[in-house]
């Protein structure tokens, strides 16, 4: 497990869905500050073999991004049963959920769009995206005030569409059985949340 206020990783093909052409998935995650965050992913493949969506004429919140090509993060409190589901599409759209517990009371959160910005090369794609939270984080809901809000436990993962469609699963760990990104064994990197000023 990664501790620090930031943490640079690479993440790990889902042994069941292979995309060919891809040599890299990756991301570094960083708490701007108590209530920002932000990820730079970065896909190094060849290109012409991935089905990136193109920029969308209504760049916003939109579902279901996660059956294309899309990075994702799952963010939660230390101790807290609860997290947040944020997706991020090269198009430019964004999704962001909050949930209870494990798959449990989906509700849309964030009360700002993230800040999306897109690089893309021959054979790297780069995505930039700033997060303000505004209070969308569940909190811990026992212990002494305060109790394990400075501590975040996160799982990021990217799903990568190729031409033909078919999609893979990239993700920091894997727990058993079909991909699951929201699974509690895939929240395996920690990160320290800055203090208030």
């Amino acid at each position: 497990m990664v501790k620090g206020s930031s943490a640079h990783v690479s993440f790990l093909a889902h042994p069941d869905f292979r995309t060919e052409g891809v040599s890299r998935v990756a991301a570094c995650v960083e708490a701007v500050d108590p209530d920002s965050l932000r990820f730079q992913y970065v896909l190094e493949a060849d290109l012409q073999r991935v089905r990136i969506p193109p920029p969308a004429a209504g760049v916003g919140r939109a579902d279901k991004l996660w059956a294309h090509t899309c990075f994702e993060a799952f963010v939660g409190h230390a101790g807290s049963p609860g997290y947040l589901e944020l997706n991020f599409s090269p198009s430019g759209q964004w999704a962001a959920y909050r949930f209870d517990s494990y798959r449990e009371g989906m509700t849309p959160a964030l009360e700002s769009a993230p800040r999306l910005a897109l690089r893309l090369s021959e054979d790297r794609l780069e995505l930039d995206a700033e997060v303000r939270l505004g209070g969308s984080l569940p909190f811990p809901g026992s212990g002494p005030q305060g109790s394990g809000r400075g501590r975040l436990r996160l799982a990021l993962s990217m799903v990568v569409e190729d031409r033909e469609g078919r999609l893979s699963y990239w993700a920091l760990r894997h727990p058993p059985g079909r991909p699951d990104f929201h699974h509690p064994d895939s929240f395996s990197l920690a990160l320290e949340l800055p203090a208030h000023p």
